[in-house]
C-alpha cells in the first residue's frame, strides 16, 4: 500500500521560481507539486521547503575524527557526530573528504582512512545514519605514497569523487610562502633551519611525483566513471591541465583568470560557503561573493562549518542583485548533484526523490525546522 505526505502553504523554492503551494509525496518520491495550498497535511505557514543540500566537499568528519592533535576518536562515534550536525543543517547527501597521501609531517596513515570509510557503510547497513554518505578522496599528489592509499578504494562503489591537490610551497594555494610561512612554519613552531629543509622536501616531491600520480589517477577516475575535481588552480596552465584529466568541478581556484577559464569551460565552479558568510577567505584568496557577482560561481560546499552551506544562498540572495534565492538555492542543490551525475535529486520535482528542507527565516540565519529524506523525516 502506498504512503502519502502532503505539505501545504509552503513557498516551495523550484529552480527558477518559488511556488506558494503544496507537495504531495509518495514512497519516498515527489508525486506533485502544486500552487495553492491543500486543506490536507501538514502546514508549512509560510516556510520555505528547498531541496535537501547536496554537499560535495567537507572536512568536518575529519575533525570529529580528530578532535585534537595526536588525538584519534571511535569511528563509528565520530561519524555519527558528525552525521547528526550535517542533517540539521540540512544537507541529506553528503560527500565525506577522506586524505590520501600522507608521510611523517601529517596526514594520517595507510589503511586508516580505509577504516573510516569501512565505519561509514557499517553504520549506513546499521541504520545509524540519517543523511545519505558517499565518499570524497583528496588525493595529495605530490606525495610519495598517494597511489598506495587510493589503491585502497579501488573496488569501492561509494566513491563518487575525486580531486587533485598540490599543496607545495609555490602551488596552486601556496604560491607566496608568506602563505606557506604561516601554515606550516609558524603553526608547527619550526626553527628557519628545520623550515628551510621541510621546504626543500616538499618542493622535490612535487617536481618528482605530481604530474605522473595527476595523470594516473584521473586515468583510473575516467575507467570507473568517478567524477574528478582539480584543487586550487590558481593559472590558465592549471585550467588546461584539469581540461586534459577531464575534470569537471573546479575546488577553490585562487585566482580570477583561474575560476573564469574554469567556468567558460564547463566546469563547476566550488567554493567555500563559508567564504561567503566571513566575506572573504581565511587563507587570503579570492573572495566567493566576487566570483558570485561576476556571475562565475557554480557551487558551494560547507568545508568547515556545515549549518554556512544553507546560511550563504540566503546572504547571497540578499546582497548580489544578479541572484535570486532559486539560483542561490541551485548552488547548494540541483548544481552539486548534476556534477558528479546524481540525476536523482537536487529539485523539487516529480518522479525525483523527496529530499526536503523546511527552513524558516525572517531574517539573518536560517532555521532548520525539518528534514526529509527519501520521504521520511529524519530531523
Amino acid at each position: 500500500m502506498s504512503k502519502e505526505t502532503v505539505f501545504s502553504n509552503a513557498r516551495i523554492v523550484l529552480e527558477d521560481d518559488i511556488l506558494s503551494g503544496s507537495i504531495l509525496i509518495r514512497d519516498g518520491k515527489i508525486a506533485d507539486v502544486s500552487e495553492g495550498n491543500s486543506v490536507a497535511g501538514e502546514d508549512f505557514e509560510g516556510d520555505y521547503v528547498i531541496p535537501g543540500l547536496v554537499e560535495l566537499h567537507t572536512d568536518h568528519l575529519e575533525g570529529h575524527y580528530q578532535p585534537r592533535p595526536g588525538i584519534r576518536w571511535h569511528k563509528t562515534a565520530a561519524v555519527q557526530a558528525h552525521d547528526a550536525q550535517i542533517v540539521t543543517s540540512g544537507i541529506t547527501t553528503v560527500f565525506d573528504c577522506l586524505r590520501m597521501g600522507a608521510d611523517e609531517d601529517g596526514g594520517f596513515e595507510h589503511g586508516e582512512m580505509r577504516e573510516m570509510a569501512d565505519a561509514i557503510q557499517s553504520a549506513e547497513k546499521e541504520g545509524r545514519l540519517r543523511a545519505e554518505h558517499l565518499i570524497h578522496l583528496r588525493c595529495e599528489v605530490s606525495a610519495d605514497n598517494v597511489l598506495e592509499h587510493f589503491a585502497d578504494f579501488e573496488n569501492d562503489p561509494h566513491v563518487r569523487l575525486v580531486s587533485l591537490m598540490d599543496h607545495a610551497p609555490g602551488q596552486r594555494q601556496f604560491q607566496t610562502m608568506d602563505q606557506y610561512i604561516f601554515y606550516y612554519q609558524k603553526k608547527r613552531g619550526l626553527s628557519d633551519e628545520a623550515f628551510a629543509r621541510f621546504v626543500a622536501k616538499r618542493q622535490a616531491e612535487s617536481a618528482r611525483n605530481s604530474t605522473p600520480h595527476r595523470n594516473a589517477i584521473a586515468k583510473v577516475c575516467a575507467e570507473r566513471g568517478i567524477t574528478v575535481a582539480s584543487h586550487d588552480d590558481a593559472t590558465l596552465s592549471h585550467v588546461d591541465e584539469a581540461i586534459d584529466n577531464g575534470v569537471r568541478l573546479a575546488e577553490f581556484p585562487t585566482s580570477f583568470d583561474a575560476a573564469r577559464a574554469s567556468h567558460e569551460h564547463g566546469m563547476s565552479v566550488l567554493m567555500g560557503a563559508p567564504n561567503i558568510v566571513r566575506g572573504k577567505s581565511h587563507s587570503g584568496n579570492i573572495a566567493a561573493r566576487d566570483l558570485a557577482e561576476m556571475g562565475v560561481l557554480d557551487v558551494l560546499s560547507s568545508d568547515y562549518v556545515p549549518l554556512s552551506l544553507l546560511h550563504a544562498p540566503f546572504i547571497l540572495a540578499d546582497e548580489v542583485e544578479s541572484i535570486t534565492l532559486p539560483k542561490a538555492i541551485a548552488m547548494v542543490t540541483s548544481t552539486p548533484a548534476r556534477t558528479v551525475s546524481l540525476d536523482d535529486r537536487g529539485r523539487i520535482a516529480t518522479g525525483l526523490r523527496a529530499d526536503l528542507v523546511r527552513v524558516h527565516r525572517s531574517h539573518g540565519v536560517p532555521v532548520t525546522r525539518s528534514v526529509w529524506r527519501q520521504g521520511r523525516r529524519v530531523a
